[in-house]
């Protein structure tokens, strides 16, 4: 079974900075590409950034330039650096994993930005 755990969320300051870690087990990590997801509540939940197994990445326009996607093959473990911080970064951060034709996700971490 594919486990993924979320940590690193919390309170933050406009401008300010966290880092999310997502750690996976169950699977052959380095294969595969990771993703992290946000929601909020009455919306559907959204992809803010992938990174595949060779390390390419990709983000949406919001967080381009401010969210840094990363992986650690070694421990299993992706990781979502966030600067600048925006009120509109409100969410709760799912990390995902597509395998064995199988969505998996972990049970989230909330971040909340505000003064």
């Amino acid at each position: 079974q594919v486990y993924l755990v979320e940590s690193g969320g919390g309170l933050a300051q406009p401008g300010g900075s966290l880092r999310l870690s997502c750690a996976a087990s169950g699977l052959n990590f380095k294969i595969y590409t990771m993703k992290w997801y946000r929601q909020v509540p009455g919306k559907e939940r959204e992809l803010v950034a992938n990174i595949t197994s060779s390390g390419s990445t990709n983000y949406i326009d919001s967080v381009t330039g401010r969210f840094t996607i990363s992986r650690d093959n070694a421990r299993n473990t992706v990781y979502l650096q966030m600067h600048s911080l925006k009120p509109e970064d409100t969410a709760v951060y799912y990390c995902n994993v597509r395998a064995r034709s199988t969505d998996f996700w972990g049970r989230g971490t909330q971040v909340t930005v505000g003064s």
